[in-house]
């Protein structure tokens, strides 16, 4: 699931993130969401999330 819509991130979800230094080589980190960062309901890059590890990137895929 594409993470474009807000409406889709929940706290406690587990997602692959692009940070910012990746967004060349779209190289993709996984973490749990702890904080939602973007606040319109749609982004077309991905909604800006922490992840409980400190790391902050633009959702790319909601795993289930």
């Amino acid at each position: 699931m594409p993470g474009t819509k807000r409406e889709n991130i929940r706290l406690g979800k587990k997602v692959k993130v692009v940070q910012k230094q990746d967004q060349r080589s779209g190289k993709l980190t996984e973490g749990v969401v702890s904080a939602i960062l973007t606040n319109a309901a749609v982004h077309p890059h991905g909604i800006k999330v922490r992840l409980e590890s400190g790391i902050v990137g633009r959702v790319k895929e909601i795993l289930s």
